[in-house]
């Protein structure tokens, strides 16, 4: 079974660009398995269907609203992650609702859905994380570990230790631009 672990978010406003940020963090953090995929998904919507209907397993890193602290992690699965896209903070999770439909229609949705969603303090423009949400990032890192061990795949942690966290421009495994 494959999983992809997709980031996004628009990076220039602040809080939007958690599920970029968390991916690259993960990508630099630990080593996953051959079938475990990483993908930074930026602000694209319906250019991604061909990417993640060649998965079993998809979990999204995304910011979500829903009227919490902000900082607060959500875990959202299955059927309930297209109705998350129905209320959106910005305009990228309007391609990401419409490429849940295609994937849908097309029967290209992977078989287990994750949605792990962190609540902004702000999407201003701006290219740091809020303080809060910042702080929030190794709850948010190590829920998506746990969903990966929980599905089967392996993941470890990279033998050195890192001082520094990762800047979005570092990049991810893979873009859509390569």
């Amino acid at each position: 079974m494959s999983t992809m672990v997709l980031g996004i978010g628009n990076v220039l406003l602040t809080d939007e660009g958690v599920g970029v940020r968390a991916l690259n963090e993960l990508e630099r953090r630990y080593t996953f398995s051959d079938d475990v995929e990483l993908l930074d998904g930026g602000t694209s919507g319906i250019e991604l269907l061909r990417h993640i209907e060649e998965h079993d397993n998809l979990i999204i890193i995304d910011c979500m609203t829903h009227d919490q602290p902000p900082g607060t992690v959500y875990r959202v699965e299955n059927d309930d992650v297209p109705s998350v896209f129905r209320t959106r903070i910005s305009p990228h999770q309007l391609g990401l609702s419409d490429l849940l439909a295609a994937a849908m229609l097309t029967s290209g949705l992977p078989e287990i859905l994750v949605l792990f969603g962190v609540e902004p303090e702000t999407v201003d423009v701006g290219l740091e994380l809020t303080e809060t949400v910042e702080n929030s990032l190794d709850k948010l890192i190590t829920a998506v570990v746990e969903e990966l061990r929980k599905i089967g795949c392996s993941v470890e942690p990279h033998n050195s230790t890192f001082t520094d966290k990762a800047c979005f421009w570092e990049g991810s495994k893979e873009s859509l631009n390569t």
